[in-house]
């Protein structure tokens, strides 16, 4: 359920930065600087987002599929490539300045670095392990789906707390990233147990 939640909610996050690059927000100021924010570097934004979009719309496919396609697995890992490089570049105009980038740089390094293991235990055609590393990498890209509750809820108390997106951007990601990246590895390694003991 949760893997489901997360790709509709990043799919959502996409869909809606796409309309508020050509129709930014005139009703709440903060997003509305946002909105600002994300339209300044237009290109890089979406350089960005479709390629992490065409990521999660494939996953399912790589990932549940017990005989997938040998192309949707070599697309999928570039897909995963063109979003860490460009998350990298991001991280230049980052909200909520370096507790935010140190955010994106860690779990972004721990994303290309999980993709990179995926990538090399399918050459040497390990699948399990391939599996292991794709699904560390793929929860890692959906904690961007995580944050956003975790951004509505700062967002929602901001009037008592008086936190803005600069302040609480950041604060946002490490939640969120981690909060995806636990929950994984625990995930993994209940499979291991189950496994062991079967």
């Amino acid at each position: 359920m949760g893997f489901w939640a997360c790709t509709a909610v990043a799919i959502a996050v996409v869909a809606r930065r796409l309309v508020a690059l050509g129709h930014p927000s005139r009703i709440n100021p903060q997003l509305a600087a946002l909105d600002a924010a994300f339209a300044s570097h237009t290109a890089l934004t979406l350089a960005h987002i479709l390629p992490a979009m065409a990521f999660v719309l494939l996953t399912p496919l790589v990932l549940l599929s017990r005989s997938a396609p040998v192309w949707s697995q070599r697309l999928l890992f570039a897909l995963g490539a063109m979003v860490g490089v460009t998350a990298y570049a991001m991280s230049a105009y980052s909200i909520g300045g370096w507790m935010e980038r140190s955010a994106v740089l860690f779990f972004n390094s721990l994303f290309l670095f999980s993709l990179a293991r995926a990538y090399l235990y399918m050459h040497r055609g390990e699948s399990l392990q391939k599996m292991r590393w794709m699904s560390r990498s793929v929860g890692i890209l959906l904690g961007i789906a995580t944050t956003r509750p975790v951004m509505g809820v700062f967002f929602a108390t901001s009037r008592w707390t008086h936190l803005g997106p600069s302040q609480f951007f950041g604060i946002a990601f490490w939640i969120g990233f981690s909060i995806n990246t636990i929950v994984v590895e625990l995930w993994l390694r209940s499979r291991e147990r189950e496994t062991t003991r079967s």
